[in-house]
């Protein structure tokens, strides 16, 4: 078991599907986000932090043995925001990692670092990156200063490009890109407890008929998926209108995020 787990993000979708059996996993969590983390136990750590405030990230790591860093803006938002979270406050993180002993981080990377590729490709991991929007731009800014840190200083992470990690698919897309909360669960126990790490880049998805992404180089980590989105095709195909072949949704493999303009504040957002 890990001593100490820092999830940061936990007030957030994801954080909270996760945290109930991330308990089995870890003696102790230290809970963290910018806004109230709900439904925490006793036993608990909780501290709200903003990752832009550097100080209070370096309290935030300290006495961590591994990092699973879901926090910060996860849609289409405009720069400033995104520039505070993503990138500052990713800075900030991995500073606070190398002054406390470097604990493993697994960072929450995104698909839309490769957005603008045609859903007609099989993509392997070392493919160009192709952001489709200022959010995938950050997620290749946090997929650059790991790798950084980790050839300047050792410091591991698993760069997971999350899909769709919803409970079930919702739509046709989701057939290919959907990650499941039990794949991901997995994923995060291989990550922690595999002897060498290094910092590879990893596919966020399950074992889709249908994916677009090849992760045949992660034969060592001993993480296979176990869940496959082909198994509500019938129900998304009775279900949801499937849209035309051209539509964003149908034709990259970001989606509807290729389609959205650049925001600025006080814009209504899609």
């Amino acid at each position: 078991m890990v001593k100490r787990l820092l999830i940061t993000g936990a007030a957030g979708t994801l954080g909270r599907a996760l945290t109930p059996q991330l308990r089995e996993f870890a003696e102790i969590l230290r809970l963290s986000d910018i806004a109230p983390v709900p439904d925490t136990l006793h036993g608990d750590e909780v501290v709200q932090c903003d990752l832009g405030d550097a100080a209070a990230v370096d309290a935030l790591v300290k006495d961590c043995d591994a990092i699973l860093h879901l926090g910060g803006i996860s849609v289409e938002t405009p720069f400033a925001p995104i520039l505070q979270a993503n990138i500052i406050g990713l800075y900030n993180l991995y500073e606070a990692a190398r002054a406390h002993g470097q604990p493993r981080i697994l960072f929450a990377s995104s698909n839309h670092t490769i957005g603008f590729y045609p859903q007609t490709e099989r993509l392997t991991a070392d493919v160009p990156f192709r952001p489709d929007g200022l959010y995938g731009v950050s997620k290749v800014f946090g997929e650059a200063i790991a790798r950084m840190y980790f050839e300047k200083f050792g410091q591991e992470t698993a760069l997971v490009r999350i899909g769709s990690c919803t409970a079930e698919p919702e739509n046709h897309r989701m057939l290919a890109s959907w990650f499941s909360r039990g794949d991901f669960l997995s994923l995060i126990r291989a990550v922690f407890t595999v002897p060498s790490l290094g910092c590879p880049v990893i596919w966020g998805a399950s074992a889709n008929d249908a994916s677009w992404w090849d992760n045949s180089h992660l034969d060592w980590l001993g993480w296979t998926p176990k869940d496959n989105a082909e198994e509500y095709r019938a129900r998304i195909d009775a279900s949801t209108p499937r849209p035309p072949a051209d539509a964003p949704l149908m034709k990259y493999q970001g989606g509807v995020f290729t389609q959205f303009p650049i925001y600025k504040e006080g814009e209504p957002r899609g």
